[in-house]
């Protein structure tokens, strides 16, 4: 199944954990979302990101979403990040195997994350 829902960033609390005298900060963040759609939640994340300015940035996150995707509640964990330069973004999303609970027991899929939006491609069962 494949879904759309859009999110909200509701809190973000971002610190640097290594700032060398030459290159970019290293930083930490603890974030919540509130999601609206197909996905009816909240998502608590850790991420850790790296920012060039306007030349590159970096981020890998895991995620805990609480709530119900087409009406089915649990909650699972994403992973996902991403890396972008000049030459374009990559990016990776996943639903951890094993971390689905309640009615999403068995939960497994990928996730595209963009500002303000998340695509899912889930399996259940």
């Amino acid at each position: 199944m494949k879904l759309t829902a859009k999110f909200e960033i509701t809190g973000w609390d971002q610190t640097a954990y290594d700032e060398p005298a030459e290159g970019p900060a290293l930083t930490q963040a603890t974030l919540s979302k509130a999601y609206t759609g197909a996905l009816e939640g909240i998502g608590e994340v850790r991420m850790l990101a790296c920012q060039t300015g306007e030349t590159g940035a970096g981020y890998m996150a895991q995620e805990r979403v609480t709530g119900s995707l087409d009406g089915t509640t649990g909650t699972f964990v994403l992973q996902h990040g991403a890396c972008g330069g000049p030459d374009g973004t990559e990016q990776y999303g996943f639903v951890v195997p094993g971390t689905a609970t309640g009615e999403l027991a068995g939960l497994t899929g990928t996730c595209r994350v963009r500002h303000g939006e998340i695509s899912l491609d889930y399996r259940l069962g």
